[in-house]
């Protein structure tokens, strides 16, 4: 079949286009490629497990966006060329004619760069494999270490992120230099540097968290391994709360040195890095505040409280006074830290002392109530009206005593009710743990009873109380007849016991006194009653019509 030229000549211009249009194709496709595969590696780290949600998603937009790139090249190529085209020429004849117009060593330099960005792909694989099976061995090694299993999953997640960090520290170098050797524009050059910069700093702050997670679980779990061998265990467990906070305040101090960093590589905002060192102050105050409180909570518990040799009230004393100490230095240690950390930011703390002083006052004169408390509060403290452990008497609250602060005083009582009472409100006092306090018990005893005999054998059972009771510190006193009742007499008596313990020293001498009382056939008179039913009446009525004499009562 015979062709026109025109015909001819519109075939060829035409499969110009199509291998142009061919090439761009097949160039996004293999750079969607290679961004997939780059992105699917990063997201199978443990490390990012919980990201892998979100790395689909952007995967998805990127290659969205790579389908946008080549339909606006695609059509951009196939415009120019229609423009050639009207204007008459060959297509074939003058894109050679563009192609030879290219500097010869302008192909030989994108080829030998070609070459360089290929090479470095394969040594960059390479390197990446050896890497990793490097990590995976040191990662096996430090799981294996002392045989410990509690810190595996902090070691896990630790060189799961060196996985990852050498992985894209690698393709964004790889991406830089193929960007330089390619002759792209600087800017990209620039824009990968800063983003690797940028990684890096992250990356390196991540992998200083796992670190620090694995060398803590790792120190405690050889701590409790060791320390439970000597007689410094009880010492450990009261110090060990420290160890989470240094952990905190160190993360904090990475996170915020890690922000300042990445603050520092992007120019418009650099200025706002000099912030970083004074947080950095900051998190260094409040966790040196914290060591102080607890160390000096400890040390005032050692000294006062743990010291041998002490008597029942001494330990009741210290136990009164630890508390108050122990909020006396909390409040100055925050109050020093407080100002410290002002001091940091620039600013001056004596303005707002000075009127935080007058508020005070201000407040002071309105709260006459609470004034009021706290110095009741601290005479009961230092007069030593009551002690914590001690049980006594407030109106209506009967109990022991749990706790004395300036402000209030709590009693928990025998139905186990907490008792919370303002110190200023407190007139009437009862104290039953000074030295000793009394048992009293109420016997009663029937009139036809030989009262000399219920004395013997009350003294009798107070006798062997005393020696199987360590509560008691006398034997019982029988005091004598007290009251002369409906149906029976009162006997009192009387038994010393230690303080605060009368009143399950009654509920033993009743029980012993009911059980003597079996024994010698003593009886406790108790109230009776009668109850006639209806049926009983009428039988009882029917009987006497019958002419029955009615039954002696």
């Amino acid at each position: 079949m015979n062709m026109t030229p025109e015909i001819a000549s519109l075939l060829v211009n035409i499969g110009t286009i199509g291998a142009e249009v061919l090439v761009i194709i097949l160039a996004f496709t293999i750079l969607n490629v290679v961004l997939r595969r780059v992105i699917a590696g990063i997201i199978k780290a443990p490390a990012l497990a919980r990201w892998k949600k979100i790395a689909v998603v952007a995967q998805n937009n990127l290659r969205m966006l790579l389908a946008l790139l080549a339909t606006v090249s695609v059509l951009t190529v196939i415009g120019i060329n229609l423009y050639w085209i009207y204007l008459g020429h060959d297509l074939p004849e003058h894109t050679l004619a563009l192609v030879r117009g290219i500097p010869r060593e302008f192909w030989i330099n994108t080829g030998i760069a070609l070459a360089k960005v290929v090479g470095l792909i394969i040594a960059a694989s390479i390197l990446l494999r050896v890497l990793r099976r490097i990590v995976s061995t040191l990662c096996k090694k430090a799981k294996d270490y002392e045989g410990l299993r509690a810190n595996d999953e902090s070691i896990e997640k630790l060189f799961g992120s060196v996985r990852l960090t050498l992985g894209v520290a690698v393709w964004l170098m790889v991406f830089a230099l193929a960007a330089a050797w390619l002759g792209l524009p600087a800017i990209v050059y620039s824009g990968l540097l800063l983003v690797l910069r940028i990684f890096l700093i992250v990356s390196i702050g991540i992998l200083l968290l796992r670190a620090l997670g694995a060398v803590m679980d790792s120190v405690d779990a050889l701590s409790k391994k060791y320390v439970a061998k000597t007689n410094f265990l009880e010492t450990y467990e009261r110090l060990r709360p420290l160890i989470p906070l240094l952990r905190r305040s160190i993360e904090y101090i990475v996170m915020v040195t890690v922000a300042t960093l990445v603050v520092m590589q992007v120019k418009a905002i650099a200025a706002f890095a000099e912030w970083g060192p004074r947080f950095i102050q900051v998190i260094g105050i409040v966790f040196m505040a914290r060591v102080v409180k607890e160390l000096s909570t400890f040390l005032l518990e050692e000294t006062m409280l743990r010291k041998g040799g002490l008597s029942k009230q001494q330990q009741q004393r210290r136990a009164t006074l630890v508390p108050l100490f122990g909020s006396i230095v909390t409040y100055a240690i925050y109050f020093v830290a407080g100002v410290m950390i002002l001091k940091v930011f620039g600013i001056n703390p004596t303005p707002i002392l000075a009127g935080a002083g007058i508020a005070g006052l201000a407040v002071g004169l309105g709260a006459q109530n609470l004034i009021n408390d706290m110095v009741s509060g601290f005479f009961i403290l230092f007069e030593e009206h009551f002690l914590i452990g001690d049980f006594i008497r407030i109106g209506e609250a009967e109990g022991w005593v749990e706790s004395i602060d300036l402000r209030t005083t709590r009693i928990r009582d025998n139905a186990g009710r907490h008792h919370i009472i303002r110190n200023g409100q407190i007139d009437d006092l009862i104290h039953y743990s000074k030295e000793y306090t009394n048992a009293v018990v109420d016997v009663g005893v029937a009139y036809e009873s030989d009262l000399n005999a219920v004395f013997a054998v009350l003294r009798k059972v107070g006798e062997s109380m005393k020696g199987e009771n360590e509560m008691v510190l006398e034997a019982t006193a029988v005091k004598g007849l007290e009251d002369f009742g409906e149906s029976e007499m009162l006997v009192r008596t009387v038994t010393r016991v230690k303080p605060g313990c009368h009143l399950p020293v009654e509920r033993d001498l009743r029980k012993r006194i009911k059980d003597a009382f079996d024994e010698h056939g003593i009886e406790i008179p108790y109230a009776r009653r009668v109850m006639i039913t209806q049926k009983d009446a009428g039988e009882k009525a029917a009987g006497q019509d019958d002419g029955a004499a009615p039954e002696p009562a």
